[in-house]
């Protein structure tokens, strides 16, 4: 095995969706979520563990201070398409970890193929699109973004009165300065004015240029 970790020669054994239940299940089997922390905070399979990060070097400090003594240990891993468990199998397999797997296709095509029945994915899962999230057999979820500080948000959270569409959330409403919500504001009136006036793409096209 190579020193550095390099994703084009070698990365986990790759796990089909159908048999990924087993992984799940298996007790002896660490079950890392390596997303970032909000989108765990939405769902994850059962049992998983959150390193509760939000980059890649931030995994590699986990690796270090939390799975230095498992390297004889059977690690599996998940992620939302299955490319960001490349690069971090890779890692630790450069590592000297032993045994590791990760889900073929990530969460998406575990969810687009196992029946809702004989899942063990709890919560719904975020996507970057604009679904915001999706549940069990890839059925819309129930999350909205904020387009203030695009963090996906709860049907609660919605309801709050803290949540001003496309200008504060629960999660930015004390960090948004009160100068930046009247920008905001002004901002999503003109994008409104656009939108009527059926010119919103040469607004939009204006406003980031």
């Amino acid at each position: 095995r190579t020193k550095y970790s390099n994703p084009e020669i070698q990365t986990g054994v790759h796990i089909n969706f159908n048999e990924w239940n087993d992984i799940v299940n298996d007790k002896k089997t660490i079950l890392l979520d390596i997303r970032n922390d909000f989108e765990v905070q939405i769902g994850s399979f059962k049992g998983a563990i959150n390193p509760k990060t939000k980059n890649f070097t931030e995994f590699k400090d986990y690796v270090k201070t939390s799975l230095n003594n498992c390297k004889d240990e059977k690690i599996a891993m998940f992620c939302t398409g299955g490319i960001r468990c490349e690069k971090a199998s890779s890692y630790l397999l450069a590592k000297g970890f032993k045994n590791v797997c990760q889900l073929d296709g990530g969460i998406l095509k575990y969810l687009q193929n196992i029946p809702e029945s004989k899942s063990l994915w709890h919560g719904e899962c975020f996507v970057f699109d604009g679904r915001v999230s999706v549940k069990n057999e890839l059925k819309d979820g129930t999350y909205k973004m904020c387009h203030a500080c695009r963090e996906p948000l709860s049907l609660k959270e919605v309801n709050s009165k803290s949540y001003i569409p496309g200008i504060s959330c629960p999660k930015c409403f004390a960090k948004i300065s009160d100068e930046k919500k009247k920008r905001l504001m002004e901002r999503n009136k003109q994008i409104s004015i656009a939108k009527k006036r059926g010119i919103y793409s040469r607004y939009i096209k204006q406003t980031v240029t």
